[in-house]
């Protein structure tokens, strides 16, 4: 008797042990669709940001340039710090508003775009005022400052420059995750979240890599110029004669970029615009070079419209600020 309770007992082990080795494999079977499928739409939702990714290196690049050059890969650093932070915030908020506010997307990401593209105008100003002050024959004053800046000074300018690059990021980062988002707010909430994570560890990875390639472009050229080779010390030389050049056209794409992603944000949340876009976009199909003209064409609309929006936002800013000033003097 107790030994056929014995083997009943074994049998029942037995069948258990069955059932959970079949569940593992079903499991497993399951979870490695849905990885698959994760690494696909994460694949297709990098595609999709291809753009932005572009702009944002471009931003960034040069945003984090003009420090000491000892200081450069730090600067670097703390923004990519800076911008993984930011999307630990934007991923489980973009989650959150896909759930709840789906209809806040657009508005939010309409008033991202609007502070890039006063932050692009307040740099044209910026820019355009130095020229004005070399002109005046002040350049001597702006030249001697950097060479009579103290610690204190440098620390207080990548303190500015780190903080203003994170604040751009984040618009970026936002635009990034919500276009990432469009391309899987048809799957189940846990690949959404799986997805969104993957493409900004991904994002932050490779642009902070390659801002920091970028600055440090000059000693890439320094080591290869130490090389015995020919070849080595001539393209060392040609990466330093470039590294100058690629800066300041990181500098115009930089600010171009600031419209272009504002631009495009704006347009997007105003269908008026947008659809007479498409419309405009479809008439030139049999224009001569077409295909230029249909990637022209957006560009430059949403373009001209950040810059509107952003001239019109510094105004209220300017207003507003000089209202406060009037105010604290009285």
């Amino acid at each position: 008797m107790a030994a056929t309770g014995l083997l009943m007992l074994i049998d029942d082990i037995t069948a258990l042990l069955d059932d959970i080795a079949l569940m593992a494999k079903t499991a497993a079977r399951q979870s490695t669709g849905m990885a698959d499928d994760v690494v696909t739409m994460t694949k297709l939702a990098t595609q999709k940001t291809a753009g932005v990714l572009g702009d944002d290196l471009a931003l960034n690049a040069e945003q984090v340039s003009g420090v000491h050059s000892n200081r450069e890969l730090a600067v670097v650093w703390a923004v990519a710090k800076g911008s993984l932070i930011n999307k630990v915030i934007l991923v489980p908020a973009a989650l959150l508003i896909s759930v709840f506010l789906p209809w806040a997307i657009i508005p939010l990401l309409m008033v991202g775009g609007a502070f890039l593209c006063f932050e692009g105008v307040e740099k044209i100003i910026h820019s355009w005022q130095k020229r004005q002050a070399r002109r005046a024959g002040k350049a001597h004053v702006a030249e001697a400052a950097p060479v009579a800046a103290t610690a204190q000074d440098m620390k207080a300018l990548e303190k500015t420059k780190v903080s203003g690059a994170i604040r751009t990021d984040f618009i970026l980062s936002a635009e990034i995750i919500a276009i990432a988002l469009g391309t899987v707010s048809s799957e189940p909430l846990v690949e959404q979240a799986l997805v969104l994570s993957l493409v900004a560890l991904l994002v932050t990875v490779v642009v902070y890599g390659l801002v920091a390639l970028i600055v440090r472009l000059d000693d890439v050229g320094l080591a290869l110029m130490a090389r015995t080779s020919a070849a080595a010390k001539s393209l060392g030389r040609g990466i330093l004669a470039a590294t100058p050049w690629l800066m300041r056209t990181l500098s115009i794409v930089g600010t171009a970029a600031m419209f272009l992603v504002g631009g495009s944000l704006l347009v997007h949340g105003m269908p008026f615009i947008e659809h007479g876009l498409d419309t405009a976009v479809e008439a030139i199909a049999n224009w001569p070079v077409a295909g230029l003209w249909r990637f022209l064409l957006p560009q430059l609309v949403h373009v001209a419209v950040g810059a509107l929006v952003g001239c019109v936002v510094l105004a209220v800013v300017t207003l507003v600020q000089r209202m406060r000033g009037k105010g604290a003097a009285h």
